[in-house]
């Protein structure tokens, strides 16, 4: 910016937008002088504070630059002004095309004739004519005219990191980015030592992947080389978070990379992975990731799925708790549980009424692949969380980790966007482009990425981009499918290489300190090497295979008159606040609930165990779509008020409440939501998790994290959870997608007592099982609940309890049907089920009157673990017995009875025989006819109860 000379003040040359961004610098600089540029100070040192109104100014500027002798407007240089403005405004939006981003040269051209001066008809001397600060309100002294602007614009947009920021809407952050990628200053350039640390850092990045190639041969680790730079990247960004204040910073990865991530961010010991890799047992050359590694067949995961912990510190005091999720081949889906990570450390949930969340204590980095990015839903599905109120974080910062392949996949193949990215531009969110052989401008976008986030409390994209140097994994030969591209691989120089070069060429550095940096790195490796092989203890995770153990019995009845008293709490409401009315009368049904003569039904009784879960001083989170009102309206945990819309949930208000309660209505997903509700569980294993599917049928869209988290989280990575899942689940009609949560396969997953699978029957069942699992938070037997909750049955008098059941009761993982089983010795029969069926069951013979003395009802109540010694003890009363029947409404191939056949064979008395009564085989799982389902049903009740042996009655002579 040039000062002019005379009586002229410099405001004359500023009016609009640039007198606006000029009084907007002024302001940063009354505050803090060294908040602007040099220019800027010095300006307003010797002329001081500019106009408030740019009116004078512009009128100026215009008479003596705007108009000609006789008084006329110069409409050919205004023209001039405008498409100068519109090229600029091309260069910010268009200049990524032309950037320089691609380290192999393997991308085609673009068409960037949108940023040349000659498509707009503008010359170099048309903008010579034009001052800077006309067409660019960010010039600074250096820059002069209008072609001085441009020439600083194209330099700025096309050079090593390419913006895409014309997608995000808000105004301000919109400016602000454009201002930060056109300073000068803005982030701050590395200093000398800080280009040697980061030299150093690419050095023992490059050479650990080395010396395991050259160590380990034949071994897969999926090497992050061709992207190196990610690793310093991640330093900054641990940095710049931890300062601005985030004591958790959370991460997560696929395996690309994950080991050299692992070494240098997490500090794992190079001594323990090499460990790894020398007494892996499998070192078959097999051409995909697989599951070779450290896996002795029990438990455990490869080496490259695993995650970390580590404590970052400044002196004596701990700055922050790095993690790093452990996450299976199943790529992308271990984003939903880093962003429940970081919402479970943002809250405090130590006060009733929502958790006070502050986004300053944690902060979340997502690595991607880029084939990955697009291609996997769940990645849109997380980047939808960014502003929910029930799972915003405070902003993400994600990393797309773009090797330009995906298994052998171009990237013609496996995406029909034009950057790895552009899914991010639908929520908005910036963009950066950055060539991973530039490591300054790497440094540059990351030290961006955290100030924005940091500022807006709002995610950052940066598609780091690169190349890959071996195969797949190192066992996989490339050039099989891209013989072209690594043909420019194999001469292509490593970024360190290219780095020191450039270091030296400014005199940043020499060869004798290269060769000492090296040389430190190289020593490091060995003596870690050494220090393995003269160390034979093996830190693995192996243990022996044992007995499941009983979860521990934990008293979980309440005192009758603490019920009554939170029965009349949660039945008040602020005095000005209009409840619907119908709405109304149903709740206050509930005041008398607790007499006696009375019962409980299943809403009240889950109101009721989260009031005493509460007033035991347990936080609780519950999500899932619909949940505040709940699918079938019983719940009704967030009541609106019916003349303006405000909200009350008199679970907040509690006054026995002792921790939070957070209720959340979820987006239209399974997958990430039950992710994120997972990890939320995981990282704050005190607080009760429950995800509710709208219906049970839903949670098969969530099966890589049942598969993958949830069930087999424990074994594979030692990570404890007690996750509730409420799967509405009933045979009653509503056709193949409202019918069945899948109980099979949640019973195919149950092994080494790492589940609760139920299907319960009373309303106090549901209580109790709801405080024991809350009573089992952050102890060893901690594990998920699957439950299959009822549908009709919510409003079934069959179903509700009295009062004495929850305050003397406790669940019971195997229920006796009441009025059957009197007469011992006339017993032939025992019925075994769960679920509605046994409420029908219930419902059919007490409509009988038929003498049922020959039968009796075994209610499973809880699946899994399996309740054996309960089921034999009853068993064991019945001398007589000739058939166990196991009855159930979904189809033969569905349900329970593939898990219950062997089990009821094994405990069955001595001739006696186990029989299947239900629908027969099928596909679907239900009939989409209602007249159909009646039919079914029908029949498989009389089936149940008809009586097929008569051993009995006298036969007489």
């Amino acid at each position: 910016m040039t000062i002019e000379e005379g009586n002229k003040k410099p405001w004359e040359s500023y009016y609009g937008p640039n007198m606006g961004y000029v009084q907007e610098q002024y302001e940063l600089y009354s505050q803090d002088p060294g908040a602007v540029t040099p220019a800027y100070r010095e300006l307003f040192e010797q002329w001081g504070a500019p106009p408030m109104s740019g009116k004078d100014a512009h009128t100026a500027s215009y008479s003596g630059n705007a108009q000609k002798a006789s008084g006329s407007v110069d409409i050919q240089l205004l023209q001039k002004a405008v498409t100068a403005g519109k090229l600029v405004m091309n260069i910010r939006t268009y200049g990524h095309l032309a950037a320089d981003i691609d380290p192999l040269g393997i991308s085609e051209d673009s068409d960037t004739s949108l940023l040349e001066p000659k498509h707009f008809e503008l010359n170099e001397e048309d903008l010579k004519a034009l001052p800077a600060s006309l067409i660019w309100e960010g010039a600074d002294g250096q820059t002069v005219t209008g072609l001085d602007a441009i020439q600083r614009l194209r330099q700025i947009y096309t050079g090593p990191i390419a913006y895409e920021f014309s997608h995000v809407h808000e105004v301000h952050e919109r400016e602000w980015l454009n201002r930060r990628a056109e300073s000068r200053t803005s982030p701050a350039p590395l200093n000398p030592e800080e280009r040697k640390a980061l030299l150093e850092r690419l050095v023992e990045v490059e050479q650990f992947e080395d010396f395991l190639h050259k160590t380990f041969v034949g071994q897969k680790r999926f090497s992050i080389e061709g992207n190196d730079v990610l690793v310093p990247m991640l330093d900054e960004a641990v940095r710049i978070m931890a300062h601005a204040g985030s004591s958790h910073i959370l991460m997560g990865m696929a395996h690309r990379g994950r080991l050299n991530v692992l070494a240098h961010v997490l500090g794992k010991p190079y001594s323990k992975i090499f460990s790894e890799f020398h007494h892996s047992p499998n070192k078959d050359l097999v051409p995909s990731e697989g599951s070779t590694g450290i896996n002795y067949g029990w438990t455990g995961d490869v080496k490259y799925h695993l995650g970390a912990n580590r404590y970052v510190k400044d002196g004596e005091t701990v700055q922050a708790r790095l993690t790093l999720a452990n996450n299976p081949s199943h790529l992308e889906y271990v984003n939903p549980v880093v962003q429940g990570f970081a919402r479970a450390a943002q809250d405090d949930r130590r006060d009733p009424g929502y958790p006070k969340q502050d986004v300053t204590k944690a902060a979340t980095i997502l690595m991607h692949g880029d084939a990955a990015f697009p291609g996997e839903g769940i990645v849109a599905e997380t980047l939808n969380f960014k502003a929910l109120p029930g799972y915003q974080n405070g902003g993400t910062i994600h990393i797309i980790v773009n090797n330009r392949l995906g298994f052998t996949t171009d990237s013609s193949d496996s995406r029909s966007t034009y950057y790895a990215s552009d899914l991010a531009k639908g929520y908005e969110i910036p963009i950066v482009h950055v060539n991973a052989d530039n490591p300054d401008a790497c440094i540059a976008a990351i030290r961006m990425a955290a100030e924005y986030r940091n500022l807006f409390k709002k995610d950052f994209l940066i598609d780091l981009i690169g190349y890959r140097r071996y195969g797949h994994n190192e066992t996989d030969d490339p050039e099989t499918t891209q013989p072209t591209v690594y043909d420019k691989v194999k001469a292509h120089p490593t970024v360190s290489h290219l780095y020191q070069d450039h270091l030296k060429e400014e005199s940043v550095i020499d060869d004798a300190s290269i060769n000492s940096i090296r040389e430190a790195v190289t020593n490091r490796l060995k003596e870690a090497y050494e220090q393995m092989k003269n160390n034979e203890v093996h830190e693995y995770y192996q243990r022996q295979i044992s007995e499941p153990e009983a979860v521990s019995i934990i008293p979980t009845a309440v005192p009758l008159e603490n019920l009554r008293a939170i029965n009349a709490d949660l039945l008040k409401w602020p005095e000005n606040f209009n409840v619907y009315p119908k709405l109304q009368r149903i709740l206050q049904r509930r005041s008398t609930s607790l007499n006696e003569g009375e019962k409980v039904d299943w809403s009240l009784a889950e109101t009721l165990a989260f009031a005493t879960i509460l007033a035991d001083g347990k936080p609780i989170r519950i999500s899932g779509q619909d949940a505040e009102r709940a699918t079938f309206a019983h719940r009704n945990l967030v009541l609106h008020d019916s003349e303006n819309g405000a909200k009350f949930c008199p679970l907040h208000h509690l006054p026995q409440a002792r921790a939070s309660f957070a209720i959340y209505n979820s987006p239209l997903s399974e997958e990430s939501v039950v992710g994120f509700e997972y990890g939320y569980n995981v990282y704050s294993p005190d607080t009760l998790v429950i995800w509710e599917a709208q219906f049970g049928d839903f949670a098969n869209c969530a099966q890589v994290i049942f598969d993958q988290f949830v069930s087999a989280g424990r074994a594979k990575w030692s990570q404890k959870s007690s996750l509730v899942m409420l799967l509405p689940h009933a045979n009653e009609g509503q056709g193949p997608e409202h019918t069945s949560a899948r109980l099979e396969r949640f019973l195919q997953l149950c092994a080494e007592d790492n589940m609760t699978v139920a299907n319960l029957t009373s309303a106090s069942q549901y209580f109790h099982l709801l405080r024991r699992q809350a009573s089992l938070t952050e102890t060893e037997d901690a594990r998920p609940l699957v439950m299959m909750s009822p549908k009709s049955l919510i409003r079934n008098p069959r179903v509700a309890s009295p009062a004495t059941e929850f305050s003397e009761g406790k669940f019971e993982p195997v229920l006796e049907q009441a009025g059957l089983g009197t007469k011992p010795d006339r017993v032939e029969r025992i019925i075994l089920c769960s679920g509605k069926i046994a409420i029908d069951l219930e419902d059919a013979f007490e409509k009988d009157k038929a003498d049922w003395s020959w039968l009796h009802i075994i209610r499973v109540e809880q699946l899994y673990p399996f309740p054996a010694e309960e089921i034999k003890r009853v068993l064991a009363r019945f001398s007589k017995l000739k058939e166990l029947v196991w009855v159930q409404e979904e189809n033969k191939n569905m349900g329970a009875w593939t898990y219950m056949e062997p089990r009821l064979r094994e405990i069955a008395p001595e001739g006696t025989t186990v029989k299947y009564e239900g629908r027969p085989e099928h596909a679907s799982p239900s009939s989409g006819y209602q007249l159909v389902h009646g039919m079914e049903q029908q029949q498989i009740i009389t089936s149940a109860l008809k009586q097929t042996t008569k051993n009995n009655i006298p036969l007489g002579r």
